[in-house]
């Protein structure tokens, strides 16, 4: 390819890392590129919680326009920041390799999980006292940090990872909770952090993606060479479910599919968002056809389940 593509990143460490990656990959093809920095409107303010600034894509939008006012020619994200529903002229064009899908806790001192017991499975009896205060501004880990320790406080996070992690380093609460793959990629986990077995990710938890305009080919020819069919399958599952659920931000949902050989595993809950009550769907499948296709149908399927039930937690 002889042009040089110009990849649009936030200016984050973690984003810049994850358009890195994909500038890297993209070399190995011979591909030329290079990367263009932009600010999304949750970039810019740090201060009101995700679920209340009522913009969808608020970590994506700014990244679209620029793509198609032709100001980039590739957009990367971390997968679990995008709208099941992608702006018009805009097409996913690769998933790279999934990194962990996993949720930390990064505890202040010791005796904070000895009491807290958070390596208990799912549905054992860890109920404590009140007096913890743990911090996120993820709405579906608030609900269901709550499910499990419903007489928890929590706090409002935000920032990048770095900033993030000062706050709680200079703060009195108990911990806050991140997501494994932002800390690990950009080589930050601290030592006292633990991961949260009990708790499903966010769909496309852990997976960068990259979309270009849908009129454009070439790019998409070259992108399209880094994708990473695992992950774009269990990905469409997961992205299915949380469509099927009409999920956004504001919107308590975790999903996880994993692939076997042909065998889909997927358990997805959506929660009150006080974390008061929940539901879930659970299958195994053996996918056939066009997998993706496939993947995808059951996931809406599983989602389109929890819908009756699920009705006073959304915006229906």
């Amino acid at each position: 390819m002889d042009s040089v593509l110009k990849i649009g990143t936030r200016d984050s460490q973690l984003a810049v890392w994850q358009a890195t990656l994909v500038k890297d990959e993209l070399a190995k093809h011979g591909v030329a590129s290079e990367l263009v920095y932009i600010k999304s409107d949750g970039d810019i303010d740090l201060v009101t919680p995700i679920y209340a600034m009522n913009v969808q894509g608020v970590f994506t939008k700014a990244l679209d326009a620029a793509l198609l006012s032709k100001r980039i020619d590739i957009a990367v994200h971390s997968m679990k920041d995008v709208p099941t529903q992608l702006a018009q002229g805009t097409a996913q064009a690769a998933v790279l390799k999934r990194a962990s899908y996993k949720d930390l806790f990064v505890y202040k001192d010791e005796d904070v999980i000895s009491k807290l017991r958070l390596d208990a499975p799912f549905g054992c009896d860890v109920s404590t006292d009140a007096g913890f205060t743990i911090a996120t501004s993820s709405v579906r880990r608030k609900a269901q940090w709550l499910h499990r320790y419903p007489n928890h406080a929590i706090e409002n996070l935000r920032g990048n990872v770095n900033t993030r992690l000062r706050k709680v380093d200079e703060s009195n609460w108990s911990g806050a909770i991140f997501a494994a793959a932002g800390l690990e990629r950009i080589q930050v986990r601290p030592a006292n952090s633990i991961e949260l077995t009990w708790m499903l990710p966010a769909p496309a938890q852990g997976a960068i993606g990259i979309e270009v305009r849908t009129g454009d080919a070439n790019t998409r020819h070259w992108v399209e060479k880094l994708n990473h069919s695992p992950t774009a399958i269990t990905i469409a599952c997961e992205r299915a479910f949380l469509a099927a659920l009409d999920g956004s931000c504001r919107t308590p949902i975790g999903a996880l599919a994993t692939l076997d050989g042909a065998t889909l595993r997927f358990h997805g809950e959506i929660l009150a968002p006080d974390g008061s009550d929940h539901a879930e769907a659970c299958f195994e499948a053996t996918l056939s056809g066009d997998v993706s296709e496939h993947a995808a149908r059951l996931g809406r399927e599983a989602g389109l389940s929890l819908r009756p039930r699920a009705a006073p937690w959304l915006d229906l």
